[in-house]
């Protein structure tokens, strides 16, 4: 397994998971389903994947600050280089410290007023809830596969939930969640959410 320097963020109390503040659409033992979903969950280091990209690395720097508002900027320098430096497990690559400085001070000016732009979620499993991750993956398909008409929102939301859970996307898993035939995939797919499914599987064969 590969080594991440969590502890750094537990013994410094800095936040890097938050449930969303919107109203689920139902509530569970496990967790909450949103049917319009939420943006609201933020849920950073969830997974083995690292951080491979520089707008991956700004996006997740940002969320750390939004999510620490009280956080000066001497600390979330010091945040940054930990979060940089390769050794600690977050990143797949090296950052020189003038590119590193210059993406501090572009995060720092952000507006804290306006949430950071996050993915669409419409089910959102507690910390700890004690499902293992087929079970997690039967909730999804039991939920997400009730609609009847199979979209590109449905294998969207069927992908995100299988990365989450630090599973290769194939699109026989995403047929089996959603109950229907692999060419039933395969069709309503589109270009675009073909390009997802690489990046995010991706990160896990970077690691």
């Amino acid at each position: 397994m590969s080594y991440r320097a969590m502890t750094y963020l537990n013994n410094n109390r800095i936040i890097y998971r938050r449930y969303s503040s919107d109203d689920p659409t139902a509530s569970y033992d496990w967790g909450w389903y949103y049917a319009d979903g939420t943006y609201g969950y933020y849920s950073l280091f969830n997974t083995k994947a690292k951080i491979n990209t520089y707008r991956s690395l700004k996006w997740h720097l940002l969320v750390l600050w939004y999510l620490n508002p009280d956080m000066d900027k001497k600390k979330f320098s010091e945040l940054a280089n930990v979060i940089t430096h390769k050794p600690n497990g977050f990143t797949t690559f090296t950052l020189s410290p003038n590119v590193l400085d210059n993406i501090i001070n572009e995060v720092y000016i952000q507006d804290l007023d306006r949430p950071p732009k996050n993915k669409l979620r419409k089910i959102v499993f507690k910390d700890g809830c004690g499902l293992s991750t087929n079970e997690k993956l039967s909730v999804v398909g039991k939920i997400i596969g009730r609609k009847n008409t199979i979209d590109q929102e449905a294998i969207y939301q069927c992908m995100l939930d299988i990365h989450e859970m630090d599973k290769k996307i194939t699109i026989s898993r995403i047929a089996g969640l959603l109950g229907c035939s692999s060419r039933t995939i395969h069709r309503n797919m589109g270009e675009e959410l073909r390009q997802e499914k690489q990046i995010l599987n991706n990160k896990h064969e970077k690691i």
